[in-house]
C-alpha cells in the first residue's frame, strides 16, 4: 500500500519504522526539521521501550540519557515522599524518532490538504496528536494546556532525579526531568491554566539558561470519547484518538502500543477499533477519577471500586510504568 503518515512524533515515527519494509510510506511533519521538538519531557519506561523498539530493529538503550532511581513527590500540602523507580528514564526522543524514520522520505514544514493526500495515497494515518487534523472533530474533547523549558545549568542540575508536584485538586502537575549533569526539562500542565506561573516559579528559584520553549495542549480525552477512529481513507493512531494515560499525562508508550494494534489490524479497521477500545478501557475510569477531583465532587467511598481497578492495573504493569506502585501512594494523591 501507499501510506501517508502525517505527524512524525513518537507514534508517527514508530509507525514509519514498522511499515517501511512492506509498504511505500511517506511522512509529513508540520514542524520544520530544525525546529522539530516535543512538549513531552522525554520520560518513559525503558523496560517497555526496549521491547517496542526491538520490533523496529532499534536498541533503545542507545538513546537513554538518565536512569532514574527515585521520583520525588511534593504534594503541595507539606507532604513529600519518594516513589522507587524501576526503569524510568529520560531519553533522546527526537534522536529516536529520526532513527525510526531512517530511509523514509519526510516532508517537514508541511501539512497537506486532505484532498491532496486522498488522490495520492491508499491510506492516510493521522498521527497529528492534539490537532487531529484529518479526523472529524471530537464532540466532547478534554485537554490540558502545557508548557515546558529545556534548561541548561552552569553547574550540576539542582535536583538529582525526577521531581513532580501535583496541583491542588489534581488539575495538573509540575514536572522536572533531568537530562544529564547540567540539563533538565521543567514544565507543567494545568486545567486551571497556572502552568506557566508554576514553571516560572521554579525557573526563578533555580535559574539556568532557557535553551528551548515549547507549549501546546495535551489531550486527556480517552479513546471511548474520541471516535471515530477512522473516516474514509483516514485512520487515527496515538493521541489523535486519545491514547494518553490521564493520571500521568504520559502518551509515549500508549501511542506506540496503539500503533502496534494498528499494524496488526490495518486491513480490518473495525477490529482495530475494537482492540483499541478494549485495551484502553481502563483509561476511562482513570479520567473519571481525575475529573471528579477537578470538579470537587470526589469521594473515596463512592470511587473505591474504580480506585481499586486503577491500582490493580498499575500494580500489574509496574514494569510498563517504570515505578513501584503502592495503594498508599495512590490514596495520598486521591486525598490531597
Amino acid at each position: 500500500m501507499k501510506i501517508a503518515v502525517v505527524g512524525v512524533g513518537v507514534a508517527g515515527g514508530y509507525l514509519l519504522s514498522r511499515l517501511k519494509k512492506d509498504h511505500d510510506v511517506v511522512g509529513f511533519e508540520r514542524m520544520t526539521e530544525e525546529n522539530h521538538d516535543s512538549i513531552c519531557a522525554w520520560g518513559t519506561s525503558a523496560n517497555e521501550m526496549r521491547g517496542l523498539c526491538a520490533k523496529s530493529g532499534i536498541n533503545f538503550d542507545d538513546f537513554i540519557i538518565h536512569h532514574g532511581k527515585d521520583m520525588h513527590i511534593d504534594m503541595n500540602n507539606n507532604e513529600r515522599f519518594d516513589i522507587k523507580l524501576k526503569g524510568l528514564v529520560t531519553f533522546d526522543k527526537i534522536g529516536l524518532i529520526k532513527k525510526m524514520a531512517e530511509g523514509v522520505k519526510i516532508h517537514y514544514g508541511v501539512v497537506p490538504k486532505l484532498e491532496e493526500l486522498e488522490k495520492e495515497f491508499d491510506l492516510i494515518v493521522d498521527c497529528t496528536g492534539f490537532h487531529r487534523s484529518y479526523l472529524p472533530k471530537i464532540k466532547k474533547d478534554f485537554f490540558l494546556p502545557t508548557y515546558q523549558y529545556k534548561i541548561q545549568y552552569d553547574g550540576k542540575v539542582p535536583i538529582d532525579d525526577f521531581f513532580v508536584k501535583p496541583f491542588s485538586g489534581m488539575t495538573g502537575y509540575f514536572w522536572y526531568f533531568p537530562l544529564n549533569e547540567n540539563m533538565a526539562h521543567i514544565g507543567a500542565g494545568d486545567y486551571k491554566k497556572n502552568h506557566i506561573v508554576e514553571t516560572d516559579k521554579f525557573f526563578e528559584k533555580y535559574g539556568g539558561k532557557v535553551t528551548k520553549t515549547v507549549g501546546r495542549p495535551i489531550r486527556l480525552a480517552t479513546p471511548n470519547m474520541c471516535e471515530p477512529f477512522y473516516h474514509g481513507k483516514v485512520v487515527g493512531v496515538g493521541e489523535s484518538i486519545g491514547t494518553v494515560y490521564p493520571l500521568l499525562g504520559e502518551g509515549i508508550i500508549p501511542s506506540m502500543i496503539c500503533a502496534d494494534i494498528f499494524v496488526r489490524n490495518m486491513h480490518d479497521l473495525p477490529k482495530y477499533r475494537e482492540e483499541v477500545l478494549q485495551y484502553f478501557a481502563i483509561y476511562g475510569k482513570v479520567l473519571n477519577f481525575i475529573r471528579a477531583k477537578m470538579n470537587g465532587n470526589f469521594s473515596a467511598i463512592r470511587s473505591i471500586v474504580d480506585l481499586i481497578s486503577i491500582f490493580r492495573y498499575m500494580k500489574k504493569n509496574e514494569q510498563r510504568f517504570g515505578m513501584e506502585i503502592h495503594m498508599r501512594d495512590l490514596m495520598k494523591v486521591a486525598k490531597a
